[in-house]
């Protein structure tokens, strides 16, 4: 595994939503018509726009990057790639409880067509849930992992959710925010250990926000275990309000391990919902999404700065 992991700062703008996209942003039901995809491949290009536009009001580009989806973005991904962005692109399918690829036996054809920078997915895990359920899909993850340290050059980025058991809740009398602080970090680090004993080998894991440092470190701990050291961690804002997600950037900025984050319906929702409505401009709105999106940028180089030298500072 020497060439496993990923060290450099990453800077994601991800807007590979489907499912919400179509039934919340649009209220479209069942499968969508060409010109509906091509509406919300449209509204998407707004977002991108928005990433361009942070880039050159100053987002470092070699830090920078988008994560779509090829069913509304695929003009976005080819686009992104000559203009040498870093893309990640999603293999599982939309809204599913239990993980499965998106483009099922066919998934290596649809990750070589476009060869983003990282493959991504995203798989609901509870390490307390069914252990047949949890087998199964780590079985089809272990087939991706084996795919992409073999045969591509993509890399594998691991989006990690960890949803509560009605028995978890129940520990903590059905209150969500006492099941985040108190039982899912204990949780992530448990999946994170079970996926890499299924050898489920990610470069990056996509990490839900983390209220105490001592948790971004036990979780960048068990990401790197073994011979794992390089192994990159990534905060995401899970469409938390503006200062949630703050609170999370600047937490897991200050911890090593954490190379930077992936933020993107608070990024981009509401700007998005206001033009719909035509109660701003499509230039007000990719106005509005560049600067959040440096904003975020900002906070997590700021806060990962500061801690490095206090770092530095200590060791002497």
């Amino acid at each position: 595994m020497t060439s496993l992991g990923f060290e450099k700062s990453l800077y994601i703008l991800p807007f590979d939503h489907r499912g919400s996209f179509q039934t919340q942003m649009f209220g479209w039901k069942g499968t969508v018509t060409p010109e509906q995809t091509a509406r919300i491949a449209s509204t998407k290009r707004v977002i991108y726009d928005g990433f361009k536009a942070a880039i050159a009001a100053g987002v470092p580009k070699d830090k920078a990057g988008i994560l779509v989806d090829e069913q509304f973005g695929a003009a976005i991904l080819r686009d992104a790639a000559m203009e040498g962005y870093s893309t990640s692109c999603p293999a599982e399918k939309s809204g599913q409880n239990e993980f499965d690829f998106e483009h099922g036996q066919d998934f290596a054809t649809h990750i070589e067509a476009f060869r983003p920078t990282f493959c991504k997915v995203l798989v609901r895990y509870n390490p307390e849930d069914d252990e047949t359920l949890n087998q199964r899909q780590a079985a089809r993850l272990q087939r991706l992992s084996d795919y992409l340290h073999g045969s591509s050059q993509s890399m594998f980025m691991f989006e990690l959710l960890v949803p509560p058991l009605k028995a978890q809740l129940e520990r903590v009398r059905e209150d969500r925010g006492a099941y985040d602080r108190e039982l899912r970090p204990q949780l992530m680090v448990q999946a994170i250990e079970q996926l890499q004993n299924a050898q489920v080998e990610p470069d990056v894991w996509k990490i839900e926000g983390l209220d105490h440092t001592e948790d971004c470190i036990k979780v960048v701990a068990a990401a790197r275990r073994g011979e794992r050291a390089k192994v990159g961690c990534i905060i995401l804002g899970r469409g938390e309000d503006d200062l949630k997600v703050r609170t999370w950037l600047m937490t897991a900025a200050a911890v090593p391990g954490f190379v930077g984050f992936a933020v993107g319906r608070t990024v981009f929702w509401e700007p998005l919902i206001e033009f719909l409505k035509a109660k701003i401009t499509r230039e007000e709105a990719v106005a509005a999404i560049a600067g959040r999106y440096r904003s975020f940028v900002e906070i997590f180089q700021d806060k990962a700065s500061t801690a490095s030298l206090t770092i530095v500072a200590g060791s002497k």
